[in-house]
């Protein structure tokens, strides 16, 4: 069903087994981990799936193991799995990044439902992924004067301005534009801006 596991992060060797046993009925795949230090000794930043994550662990707990990943710029999706008593901690755990919470005992609807969201949502983020390598990729392709009419552009800045501020004439400018429109593969000016941006031009 899916290209990428589901990291199983859980003290309890009972509970691990049997999410694992569950989700791989579902045509999910599933590692486990033990405690928290040890996912992320293995967490890198290419990693790709989704985390189940137990909140109340010996050492390091979930909290603590989604603050360190947010600080390495993990961007997995997280649902936290916390007892009866744990639902302000799981809220805290949302805030810091958690995409979900389920409760234990848990519930096999609502364990399924919740990780459909998760790895449909890794889906989306690898498609997001993927999409600003390729903007990228076409921006690492401009000219660096093309790359200065762009950034010009992305200011807002009309041809007449642009080329009082390059030093250059308006038909070149016109030339350039053309150029950058045609190689960022840009419909419009607001969709070349559009693009600009989400390939981290900073103007």
């Amino acid at each position: 069903m899916t290209d990428h596991p589901i990291y199983i992060v859980d003290d309890d060797p009972a509970v691990r087994d049997s999410l694992a046993v569950l989700l791989e009925v579902e045509g999910y795949t599933t590692i486990g981990f033990e405690s928290a230090q040890l996912f992320l000794d293995a967490w890198s930043p290419t990693l790709r799936g989704g985390l189940l994550l137990d909140v109340r662990m010996p050492g390091m707990d979930g909290l603590e193991l989604l603050d360190r990943l947010r600080q390495q710029g993990s961007e997995l999706p997280v649902v936290v799995m916390t007892g009866h008593g744990d639902v302000p901690i799981a809220v805290r755990a949302m805030k810091a990044g958690a995409l979900d919470f389920i409760e234990k005992p848990l519930t096999e609807s609502l364990l399924l439902e919740a990780v459909r969201r998760m790895m449909a949502y890794e889906k989306e983020r690898q498609g997001r992924t993927k999409e600003r390598a390729e903007v990228v990729e076409r921006l690492d392709s401009l000219t660096p004067r093309e790359r200065d009419v762009l950034e010009q552009l992305v200011l807002g800045q009309p041809n007449k301005v642009i080329a009082f501020e390059l030093g250059i004439s308006a038909r070149t400018v016109e030339v350039h534009r053309s150029r950058v429109m045609d190689k960022m593969g840009a419909k419009s000016l607001s969709h070349l801006v559009r693009l600009a941006l989400q390939a981290g031009i900073e103007v």
